[in-house]
């Protein structure tokens, strides 16, 4: 296997999972000012998100396999579906016990063990678009940054929220942004062992992806409707999909 692989793959994941630190920028800022950034870099993501799922994800899979046959589609459902899981998961052991330093809500332990299923993901994720080709790798770490940043400053918010203190809520954060690390490890390294991984992997990927832009993100979006901050979205939105088509020009 070529060494840039593992190379570009893991300085990708390390940026990944430092953004994790991005939530002490929050005690900086105001909280309309925080509003704002979200507001423009979820709507950035979205078109993100989806522009690397349909520009480059699905085609390189389709390329690989002769064609967007079953296998394909199949492998992009398991991603939808499994995110589907996730998510169900982290909603299903929420509760309603009070929140205190000494007793942190269970909401905020198990908002960390969903994170980290997330972010061996995401680990996964990077790692097969790398064995894709460099160029789908960068785009796919492009988008993931951009989903994590709106993302990381809400698991902070709920951590402290959860009764955690600052900076027990960063490190735990950290600590858990580096699942994502193995996720790569494990993704590179079954390339060689297990025939056809990155095949699966990538369309699985796009599944992901479409997931979170449909599900989670648009959404948010759609609760926004004053004509001016809507034209803002759509041009972040459509912004974030001009983005991944520069990156397959360049590519």
């Amino acid at each position: 296997m070529d060494a840039s692989i593992w190379v570009y793959s893991l300085v990708s994941v390390i940026i990944v999972s430092l953004i994790s630190f991005i939530g002490v920028i929050s005690l900086k800022m105001k909280m309309e000012g925080l509003r704002k950034a979200i507001f423009l870099f979820v709507s950035f993501s979205c078109g993100a998100l989806f522009g690397d799922a349909f520009i480059h994800l699905l085609p390189e899979a389709a390329r690989d396999a002769g064609g967007f046959g079953l296998g394909v589609s199949s492998a992009a459902l398991a991603g939808v579906a499994l995110f589907f899981v996730v998510e169900k998961f982290i909603h299903w052991h929420h509760c309603h016990q009070e929140s205190t330093r000494e007793h942190p809500h269970v909401f905020a332990y198990m908002n960390l063990v969903g994170d980290s299923v997330h972010n061996f993901i995401d680990g996964l994720v990077i790692g097969a678009s790398y064995l894709a080709g460099i160029p789908i790798g960068i785009a796919t770490t492009i988008a993931v940054v951009l989903h994590e940043i709106p993302q990381e400053l809400g698991d902070f918010g709920v951590l402290v929220h959860g009764g955690f203190s600052v900076s027990k809520a960063l490190l735990m954060n950290f600590l858990v942004s580096l699942t994502a690390v193995l996720g790569t490890i494990v993704a590179v390294s079954m390339d060689s062992y297990v025939p056809g991984m990155s095949a699966f992997l990538v369309p699985f990927a796009a599944g992901g992806f479409i997931y979170i832009a449909g599900s989670d993100l648009i959404p948010e979006l759609h609760k926004e409707t004053s004509p001016g901050k809507s034209a803002m979205q759509l041009a972040a939105f459509l912004f974030g999909m001009g983005l991944m088509y520069v990156l397959l020009l360049v590519g």
